[in-house]
């Protein structure tokens, strides 16, 4: 795989913890929220897996992600909030921090459901990119990414079209896609031509989208003629991997103690 995507959420105790909800007992075996809970409780609790069900699986701080990571690895951090504006910002502002001090700077992008995130990571010179579930207003999108410094948008592959992509293109925005899994939609994307698309099986996905009969019977799907199927996914990353906790009943892969390893570039 070419890159990782992972969520965090901050602690009580100004600790960044991965995790996909914030709301605790929606991926672990815990409730309450993740910012009023301290490190000290949460490297305890257990992750759910897709089904709701407890594994011996734990938490991974971010600092422990950047440390194990290989350093060519790019990473996209997800900052998670629930309905708190001051919350997001503080955690995107701490995030900048770690990274500062670490020597993954060039590598790590900060995208986030909330601008003030995104804005907080670009004034500190990390790359932003903002999520978007409507696409209304694209036109003071363009321009707040614009004012802001924010490099980037990841829409929802369910909204992308070729009109979408290109005006966002065309003003200098880089687009991604995702979480995608099933490589017809994945093939639509790329179609595209967007820059990233996250998955939650980036091996799997590029040899269904590598082998011909596997791109064949995607374009009968789509209704595409096969002489497109000289279509990329290409940009950074090309294909990254979603560490979703697996409550959201998609994710394969998530951070943890126990899975870091399998995370590294196959």
């Amino acid at each position: 795989m070419d890159g990782l995507e992972t969520d965090v959420c901050l602690t009580a105790d100004g600790e960044l913890v991965l995790l996909h909800d914030p709301w605790l007992s929606g991926g672990t075996s815990s409730n309450g929220w993740a910012h009023r809970a301290r490190w000290s409780e949460l490297r305890h609790v257990r992750l759910r897996d897709r089904n709701g069900a407890v594994t011996d699986e734990t938490p991974m701080r971010l600092e422990e992600l950047l440390d194990g990571a290989p350093l060519e690895l790019p990473l996209q951090v997800e900052v998670k909030a629930h309905g708190n504006p001051e919350l997001a910002r503080a955690t995107a502002a701490e995030v900048c921090r770690m990274v500062r001090a670490t020597a993954t700077r060039r590598r790590v992008e900060v995208l986030s459901f909330h601008t003030c995130a995104c804005e907080e990571a670009a004034a500190d010179g990390l790359p932003a990119r903002l999520i978007i579930w409507a696409d209304y207003a694209i036109g003071a999108l363009i321009d707040w990414a614009a004012d802001a410094g924010v490099g980037g948008v990841c829409v929802e592959h369910f909204l992308l079209h070729a009109e979408l992509v290109q005006r966002l293109r065309a003003s200098g925005l880089s687009v991604s896609t995702g979480t995608i899994n099933d490589p017809t939609l994945a093939l639509q994307a790329a179609l595209l031509e967007v820059d990233a698309i996250t998955t939650d099986r980036p091996a799997a996905l590029r040899r269904e989208l590598s082998c011909p009969a596997g791109l064949i019977g995607a374009e009968q799907r789509l209704g595409q003629p096969a002489a497109l199927s000289t279509a990329r996914i290409r940009g950074w990353p090309s294909i990254s991997t979603s560490s979703m906790t697996s409550t959201s009943s998609k994710p394969t892969m998530r951070p943890s103690r126990r899975t870091l390893s399998s995370v590294k570039p196959q």
